[in-house]
């Protein structure tokens, strides 16, 4: 039993270990590169014409803001001449090419991420709530309702990090790559470690889907024990 725990937990936490591994490898300066991640990216959406984009740094890390039309970067990509930097950026603006060619990947993403977001922190506040509603009212919440309602919002949650998949994975391979060979970017030499890079930040979701999973399997385990 140990051991399979062990397989387990092996199976959440690696792939999210490997995309930080990769992104901190490649993170050192590069001194060839022709700019920052910053400045790459704001040269993308000018040479892309994405009219009504913008980029910034950011302090809740690198993604493309849909509702905002912005391509957010966390200071070390955004300042970092790094091959990290480089294939970041292009691949948070490869969301905004998807953006602007109304993809349908990210048209339903950006639809269902506030509803799965509410659900998710209302199920987490099921969970949290119901037992003590049923200790002052002295009437416990049937346990079912409870890991119906209160997983749900988990279930949908993991499930929607799935289904972001194909749309990250286009983001990487069908527009950031393309971009950076193409214009010259990078180099040859280069074109390896970038498809790293760009690999790992098309597989971050799947890597958050796999911590659902483990909230999941250990919210499950605490209510069949009740």
């Amino acid at each position: 039993m140990i051991w399979l725990a062990a397989i387990f937990l092996c199976a959440v936490f690696l792939p999210t270990l490997w995309v930080r591994w990769v992104m901190q490898r490649y993170a050192r300066e590069v001194p060839n590169l022709s700019g920052t991640g910053g400045e790459l990216a704001k040269h993308l959406i000018q040479r892309f014409e994405l009219d009504g984009v913008k980029a910034e740094v950011s302090d809740i890390g690198d993604h493309y803001d849909p509702q905002e039309r912005t391509v957010r970067l966390s200071e070390s990509n955004w300042s970092g001449r790094s091959l990290t930097a480089v294939a970041v950026a292009a691949h948070e603006v490869g969301h905004a090419i998807q953006h602007r060619k109304k993809d349908p990947r990210l048209q339903a993403r950006t639809t269902l991420v506030p509803l799965v977001n509410v659900l998710g922190q209302a199920s987490v506040g099921v969970l949290v709530v119901a037992p003590i509603i049923g200790l002052v009212t002295r009437h416990p919440v049937p346990p079912m309702l409870i890991a119906v309602i209160g997983l749900s919002g988990l279930i949908l949650r993991m499930l929607l990090h799935l289904v972001t998949l194909p749309t990250e994975w286009d983001a990487s391979f069908g527009k950031a790559l393309p971009i950076l060979r193409q214009g010259g970017y990078i180099s040859t030499q280069q074109e390896a470690p970038v498809r790293r890079v760009l690999r790992a930040a098309a597989l971050t979701y799947f890597a958050a889907a796999l911590a659902d999973a483990f909230n999941l399997f250990r919210w499950a385990s605490l209510l069949l024990r009740r």
